[in-house]
């Protein structure tokens, strides 16, 4: 699948900005964390001391360029400085341990719920004003306007604490020692049902209802009539003919819903301690963790980049009309 100079253009044009502003926004902010560990020195701290953490942080006084000549050959060379909070270690070390959590629930709900949002909504347009469809179509409608605190709290309560049936927090059992076995991967799936359950409604109910409306605009087509013609079953229209052309505006959706999705990881790992990026930059902001928060938002940004990305691709994968288009 090719795709057009123009596009690339664009997503070069949106990481630049993004690049930008993530170097700018930090430096505007009042006060900076090293200013905070050398009050934190109190008479401890001499002129030497307060140079040598200044120098291990970045906070040299040099010219505005040339901090920023100094902030992209970090980002060449993955170098986004040292973690305040987890200091000694990196940025790249913290949010590397972070990012296989998030990814995996991210990654975990989407695929989840786009699955059974596809399948709600092909059917309730098949079935359009009929029973299953009265009750699904507003049902989604409550899931996409509920925040995601409220459900995160709600499943905490009923399923974590009331019941007792599933784990509360953390990615896995604290006693096990993370390895490539039954036993651990048990337990990190276990763990993961909550937050899961928590991301889904959403999503679910986003995808139900684009995939409804994008389905009921599909079922008028001349091909889908020569589908029922053929005298194929109605499982074999409704998704082989139907569902497969009114996947387009159901990965539209998905590309912009990236950014929401990333927020409500955010509360979702806060509200099960879930060791993912949420629940890192939740500690890096209270710790004022400038280069965890810097690099933190960069990788948020290329992720949304990146999944649109995603999402140019897969449109020429399920119509092949697009692919000269681009």
């Amino acid at each position: 699948m090719r795709i057009s100079s123009r596009r690339l253009g664009v997503y070069a044009v949106a990481l630049a900005f993004a690049v930008l502003m993530n170097f700018i926004l930090p430096r505007l902010m009042p006060g900076s964390p090293v200013d905070a560990m050398v009050a934190q020195l109190g008479p401890r701290a001499t002129p030497a001391a307060v140079a040598a953490i200044k120098a291990r942080f970045g906070a040299v006084d040099a010219p505005m360029m040339s901090q920023f000549a100094d902030y992209l050959k970090g980002l060449a060379t993955l170098d986004l400085g040292v973690s305040v909070k987890y200091y000694p270690q990196t940025v790249v070390q913290v949010l590397g341990r972070a990012t296989i959590w998030t990814i995996f629930l991210v990654v975990t709900a989407i695929f989840f719920s786009l699955c059974v949002g596809v399948v709600l909504g092909a059917v309730a347009a098949w079935r359009r004003g009929g029973r299953f469809d009265t009750i699904v179509s507003p049902l989604s409608v409550v899931m996409i306007s509920v925040p995601p605190v409220i459900i995160a709290l709600t499943t905490l309560f009923i399923f974590g604490v009331s019941l007792r049936w599933f784990p509360v927090g953390y990615a896995y059992d604290p006693n096990l020692d993370p390895g490539f076995d039954f036993t651990f991967a048990g337990s990190v799936l276990v763990h993961a049902i909550l937050p899961v359950l928590t991301l889904s409604p959403f999503l679910i109910g986003e995808f139900q209802t684009t995939m409804r409306s994008a389905m009921i605009s599909v079922l008028g087509e001349d091909y889908v009539t020569m589908g029922r013609a053929k005298g194929l079953s109605h499982r074999a229209v409704m998704f082989g003919y139907g569902a497969r052309n009114a996947m387009l505006p159901v990965l539209t959706n998905l590309a912009l819903m990236i950014g929401a999705v990333f927020g409500g990881s955010i509360v979702t790992e806060i509200v099960f301690n879930y060791p993912g990026l949420g629940l890192t930059l939740y500690t890096a902001s209270i710790a004022r963790d400038y280069p965890v928060i810097q690099g933190q938002l960069l990788l948020m940004t290329l992720a949304t980049l990146g999944a649109n990305f995603l999402v140019d691709i897969l449109y020429g994968l399920i119509d092949p009309r697009l692919r000269e288009a681009n």
